[in-house]
């Protein structure tokens, strides 16, 4: 029997149009937004005027009315787009399209366009610095050129960029055949995930495909493994910091992975422990872990450079990775505690009364369920371990054994001169594995692993 809401009824829907102050609510916003910009603007071309100039600096006159004719020139035309845009859509659809929600979507998106492209020129701009020679990370404006990008510094000069900067970080490096045939492997794999992931795209996704990407991820994993494992300091013989870099490299992905491990095994135990189980001081447990997340890693460096001290753990890998997973426990087992509370308890019930014990039910039930939850913990814990370097630079002493946060202040803190070109060269290189972990693990963050599995 169905429940039709009559005109009174409180449970009924009644559709309400957005107010006018509503509607001109975003209007108002963007409009705030843009007079901010140009009073900013205006204020930073005065002061500029008013300083002496100086020569790494190239001043262009009235250059802020040029960008704001230039936005009006983009408005423009977008406005324009937008009118033909909306008469083809009510000629093709038949309904009615506003037409300023059309120039609002197209603005919007010429807005977002501007933001993507200053966040991303930095990146741009570090890639590019990589490859000067100059070992310098700033482009001086070159007055004499026609090309704007050179006059005004924005870029280097493209055709005098090179690979020096990065041969720097091979320097005396000797690689055994059988780690070549490794490397061969995972660039064959990282090729074959690169090309399955496009025909998924495609639309040509099928199980096969699927059965095929995780047989080339452990391949790619296996390999990984094996290279971090066994390659050893006695392979890099450069008289140089720079020419131990991708020791450096393997030693911070040994420490991330390995503290991406201790971390799944202390925060899926606890986690499930303070999710399902009743027992004195649970509660007061918790609120510790909330109260030692208020606190900053730096101010116990003393505390835990002393116990290492003590435990005869400093300048180990062993005291790194306890120290890295003592501080990942809090964070983790809250994350996995709400997602172990969101999965149905009748799962668990069945699995009792069937004979399972508490173990079996974790192991069985609750971690195949799991899997894009650990990715996650996993992934977190590496990547905030690969780039920490302020317990590495205290606890661990010595070139080789170095993570990548330690060796990249290494190149900034020159005697006489700083290595910006090599430390541009080793951030690009350095951010490689951290870009391939969140490629090849990004279809295990898709959820819904327990959707349909209980009805309730």
């Amino acid at each position: 029997m169905t429940h039709t809401p009559l005109p009174n009824d409180p449970g009924a829907y009644v559709h309400h149009e957005p107010s006018l102050l509503r509607r001109a609510l975003p209007w108002v916003i963007a409009l705030a937004v843009l007079i901010g910009l140009i009073v900013l603007g205006v204020n930073l071309g005065r002061s500029v005027a008013e300083r002496q100039r100086s020569f790494t600096i190239f001043f262009v006159e009235g250059g802020w009315k040029r960008f704001l004719l230039f936005l009006l020139g983009a408005s423009g035309v977008l406005a324009l787009l937008s009118l033909i845009g909306q008469r083809l859509g009510q000629a093709r659809t038949g309904r009615k399209i506003s037409y300023l929600a059309v120039l609002g979507d197209q603005l919007t998106h010429l807005f977002l366009m501007l933001v993507v492209l200053i966040a991303v020129y930095p990146l741009f701009y570090v890639l590019l610095a990589a490859f000067d020679p100059k070992n310098s990370l700033f482009a001086f404006p070159d007055f004499q050129q026609s090309n704007i990008f050179y006059k005004t510094g924005l870029l280097p000069r493209l055709d005098s960029l090179s690979t020096e900067n990065f041969a720097k970080l091979f320097e005396g490096a000797t690689v055994p055949g059988w780690q070549l045939v490794l490397a061969g492997v995972v660039g064959a794999a990282l090729t074959a995930l690169l090309l399955l992931a496009l025909v998924g795209r495609l639309g040509n996704a099928s199980e096969g495909l699927t059965r095929t990407r995780t047989w080339v991820m452990r391949a790619l994993l296996a390999a990984l493994v094996l290279l971090i494992v066994f390659m050893t300091p006695a392979q890099f013989q450069g008289n140089t910091n720079e020419s131990k870099f991708m020791l450096s490299v393997r030693n911070t992905l040994l420490v991330s992975g390995l503290t991406g491990l201790m971390a799944i095994l202390l925060s899926t135990t606890a986690g499930y422990a303070m999710a399902r189980l009743r027992f004195p001081g649970r509660f007061q447990t918790l609120l510790f872990f909330i109260f030692v997340q208020m606190f900053p890693v730096f101010l116990a460096l003393v505390a835990i450079y002393a116990l290492m001290y003590l435990l005869g753990l400093n300048n180990t890998f062993t005291g790194l990775i306890l120290a890295y997973s003592g501080g990942a426990i809090a964070f983790n087992t809250w994350i996995f505690k709400g997602y172990v509370e969101s999965l149905p308890e009748s799962l668990e019930e069945a699995a009792l009364v069937d004979g399972a014990n508490r173990w079996q039910t974790f192991w069985r039930v609750i971690m195949p369920l799991s899997g894009s939850m650990l990715v996650f913990i996993f992934l977190n814990q590496f990547i905030g371990t690969y780039a920490e370097f302020i317990l590495a630079n205290v606890l661990l002493t010595g070139v080789d054994k170095w993570t990548v946060g330690v060796m990249l202040l290494s190149f900034t803190q020159g005697q006489f001169s700083t290595k910006w070109g090599v430390f541009a060269a080793a951030a690009t290189l350095g951010a490689l594995p951290i870009i391939a972990m969140f490629y090849g693990f990004q279809q295990y963050f898709v959820g819904g692993a327990t959707a349909g599995g209980v009805k309730e």
